[in-house]
């Protein structure tokens, strides 16, 4: 009753490729497979990707933070 022994998954796969079919399981990896590869292309854009700020020639470009609003 411990762990499956090599036959028992061999077994389950024969049932799962019988009731699914091997073009089902083919399409299904193929899906996946590109899920994945997006996926980590769009991480890696994201964390690469810097905002691009044109300015005017003779413009200046300040960068801060908005801590508080006050009235003026």
């Amino acid at each position: 009753m411990g762990s499956f022994s090599i036959w028992h998954w061999l077994i389950v796969l024969l049932v799962v490729v019988l009731i699914f079919g091997t073009k089902k399981l083919r399409n299904i990896g193929a899906d996946l497979g590109g899920a994945v590869k997006d996926f980590k292309k769009g991480v890696g854009e994201s964390e690469t990707a810097q905002p691009k700020i044109d300015a005017a020639p003779g413009e200046r470009i300040i960068e801060g933070e908005v801590t508080g609003k006050t009235k003026v």
